[in-house]
């Protein structure tokens, strides 16, 4: 099948690398620009941009995908159908339509639940025990159109953002390479959501990561498996604010010399952390210094 593919983020890297595997033709890749990243601030390429390169594949970056020169580039490849993973933009109804099997989307939850742009942190956020990936048929809404095929990816107790990205990303590529020929030869008709169940996966920001004493410890634990690394989660303690990069809450018998944070309903065990313009380090040996 002759494809264009837009994605950014990593979680669309297996997609991209599947359907070159599975011999489609992926002609050109969409991806967001360079953006400026780490303290450097040096522009960085998209892990979807790296996986292109490798691939011999051509790299087309334009700021906004909306604009008709941009258009007129996806046109100019005539694909069967655009591909989209983690892209980042919101495709213009002209993109949507372009190809004879519009545009099929690799979403990151079991749709209609966590429609938006971070599903996989809110699905831990929240507390689900389980989530998936969904290939659907994307219209002009966020998340909305029909779905093709889902599957079902259990949550882990202690699973973090980074490592349900990856087991999800595995899982919608390897959905997405068995359900494309269905879709393909017209087996596989696309879905209506139901109306029942939908929620919203907003992008969340750094206020969302900020800790308080109030907050029981299992919202912390969860919030901090959710957030990390990015935007990450902030508490100030009496030594001082920190950055709490893991931790868990604690069980019958913590000792006392470990790093608390004390709630209404149970207490937080910080493990690892980092104070402002530090590296990452152990809770322990952070207090063993600040004594």
């Amino acid at each position: 099948m002759r494809l264009v593919f837009a994605g950014t983020g990593a979680f669309a890297v297996p997609a991209l690398r599947t359907l070159v595997e599975a011999g489609h033709a992926v002609t050109l890749v969409v991806t967001q620009p360079d953006r400026p990243a780490g303290r450097g601030l040096r522009l960085r390429p998209s892990p979807v941009k790296l996986a292109a390169l490798d691939l011999g594949l051509p790299v087309f970056q334009p700021e906004r995908v909306r604009e008709e020169d941009a258009v007129q580039r996806l046109r100019d490849e005539r694909p069967t159908a655009v591909v989209v993973a983690a892209y980042g933009q919101i495709l213009p109804a002209s993109l949507l339509e372009l190809a004879p099997l519009k545009s099929i989307n690799v979403h990151a939850s079991l749709l209609p639940r966590h429609r938006g742009p971070a599903p996989i942190a809110w699905a831990i956020l929240l507390g689900d025990r389980e989530t998936g990936v969904t290939i659907m048929q994307m219209d002009e809404g966020v998340d909305t159109g029909p779905t093709y095929a889902q599957e079902r990816v259990p949550i882990g107790p202690r699973e973090t953002v980074s490592s349900l990205e990856a087991r999800l990303a595995a899982s919608g590529a390897g959905l997405l390479r068995r359900t494309l020929p269905e879709i393909e030869s017209g087996r596989l008709r696309p879905v209506p959501q139901p109306g029942a169940g939908a929620t919203r996966a907003r992008r969340l920001t750094a206020e969302d990561g900020r800790l308080t004493p109030a907050m029981p410890a299992d919202e912390i634990d969860r919030r901090v498996r959710a957030l990390t690394p990015n935007p990450g989660c902030w508490i100030r303690l009496p030594q001082g604010e920190v950055k709490v990069l893991a931790g868990h809450p604690a069980a019958d018998g913590t000792s006392r010399s470990d790093p608390l944070i004390e709630t209404p309903a149970g207490a937080y065990v910080i493990e690892e952390l980092q104070v402002p313009g530090g590296r990452p380090m152990s809770a322990a040996a952070w207090l063993r210094g600040r004594r």
